[in-house]
């Protein structure tokens, strides 16, 4: 399977953001003595942030304005809920938590993806 050229990126930034999340929440908790669940929220928000800037720039290469990070943070916030149910129905059915570990990037990121291909980052339309 060949996947695209936004798709690979899309993929990488989200490698990347995963990144910053971790070292964010790791210097708060070791550096600044954060409490993790504070740590890990400034770390979201922060990778958040980084995710919005080069998924808009790089990975769909449009421009950085209101709409689309509305639209993006939407996308994010169906994300997490997405997460959540895919964790939380693999844990109902029985499974080991990691399985639903592994299966939150499976399921969400394919939804993720196409929903900022079709709608955040949608050209408008000239009239």
């Amino acid at each position: 399977m060949v996947l695209s050229v936004q798709v690979r990126r899309f993929l990488l930034s989200g490698v990347l953001a995963t990144a910053v999340h971790f070292a964010v929440a790791l210097a708060m908790i070791e550096t600044a003595h954060a409490e993790p669940a504070i740590a890990n929220a400034v770390a979201f928000t922060v990778a958040t942030a980084f995710s919005y800037v080069i998924n808009t720039l790089w990975s769909f290469g449009s421009s950085i304005d209101g709409r689309t990070l509305a639209r993006f943070v939407t996308v994010q916030l169906l994300g997490v809920v997405l997460a959540a149910a895919v964790s939380g129905t693999v844990d109902w059915l029985g499974g080991h938590y990691i399985v639903g570990i592994i299966c939150v990037p499976v399921f969400v990121t394919p939804v993720t993806y196409t929903l900022h291909r079709l709608w955040t980052y949608r050209p408008r339309v000239q009239t």
